[in-house]
């Protein structure tokens, strides 16, 4: 029983010790485009077949296939390779561009989540990317690119789980600014969902310049340390875990000013960190993204439900409610 117990023991070590190689191998399927092509074909594939429409030689993608299959990401039955539920959610459409992100410098979360970088604070990860040379890298803009349409992905996805499991959101809501919008992926599905809703995409006006147009959704250029457009609602999704703090109370205190003071209301799309032992099933996935945001980013984190009240608190909020989407996200609701 000792000697199994030991086996065990090296064998988790073990595991560990490999960990990165999941991750690796997923990407390099995405960046092959396997979800995509067997989604797109409709039904299982030969290995000949696979390795055709991907352009990948038989033997490596046999091997790659293998080590996925065995790890549960996609099925193989009579010699023909599918889709399983988890490989479709790695489509173009869904998180596919999210692996793609992972896989780039600009989040590589390894160089800056290192023990040198935590006892001093400097991220390498902030020195090898954005050192002096970086940003005339021309390799640097494929990385950006990788990241947005990551953020593309994700936006996508969020957006899916208000209007699914929280629409109620925008019950008597007649605009929204979304704060921090890039190319107005999310708004722009948010006001489909819900046509009364006049939106407003709200990013540096180097961004918006590029977005390409959305029924029901205006493009405004602006800062917003200096002013936000004003509306019903104040959307920030995924844009306060960048920040220390005190920018945060900064960004929140220019929200409420936009804002009704006796309707308005902000909307804080959100991670919330669990520390009561009470969590869900993305619980993990929180904690791990604030690993990515502690290798990553000089001053941002994930916050736990006490950090968020502490915000709206300083930032002038006298309430505020919180909806569970079923999602990594929560619906954080403040009013003024």
């Amino acid at each position: 029983m000792v000697a199994d117990e030991e086996a065990q023991l090296h064998a988790q070590a073990w595991d560990h010790a490999l960990s990165y190689i999941k991750p690796t191998a997923l990407s390099a399927a995405v960046e092959l485009e396997i979800p995509d092509i067997l989604e797109n074909h409709g039904g299982p594939m030969t290995l000949s077949e696979l390795s055709a429409a991907s352009g990948c030689p038989r033997e490596p993608l046999y091997r790659l296939m293998r080590f996925l299959i065995f790890h549960g990401i996609f099925t193989k039955s009579d010699d023909c390779y599918a889709q399983s539920p988890l490989s479709r959610l790695f489509t173009t459409e869904n998180l596919g561009p999210y692996m793609l992100m992972q896989a780039t410098p600009v989040t590589r979360c390894p160089t800056g989540l290192s023990g040198e970088a935590l006892k001093t604070g400097t991220s390498l990860y902030l020195k090898s990317i954005r050192g002096e040379d970086s940003w005339s890298d021309p390799a640097y803009g494929y990385h950006m690119k990788a990241f947005t349409n990551a953020m593309t992905a994700h936006a996508r996805l969020t957006a899916a789980a208000i209007v699914r499991n929280y629409p109620a959101a925008f019950d008597g809501v007649q605009s929204v600014v979304d704060v921090g919008s890039r190319h107005g992926t999310a708004i722009g599905k948010l006001v489909e969902a819900f046509p009364w809703v006049r939106g407003i995409a709200f990013d540096l006006p180097e961004i918006v310049a590029d977005a390409p147009p959305r029924k029901g959704v205006d493009f405004v250029g602006g800062d917003m340390f200096e002013s936000v457009p004003k509306a019903d609602a104040v959307m920030l999704m995924w844009i306060l875990h960048d920040w220390s703090d005190d920018k945060c109370i900064e960004i929140l205190k220019k929200c409420k000013e936009a804002i009704p003071a006796n309707i308005g209301k902000v909307m804080i799309v959100d991670a919330i960190i669990n520390e009561d032992g009470e969590g869900d099933e993305f619980s993990g996935t929180r904690l791990s993204l604030d690993m990515i945001m502690l290798a990553v980013m000089a001053q941002g984190k994930e916050r736990t439900y006490k950090e968020w009240v502490h915000l709206l608190n300083e930032a002038g909020f006298s309430k505020h409610t919180i909806k569970n989407i079923k999602a990594m996200e929560f619906v954080i609701e403040a009013y003024p």
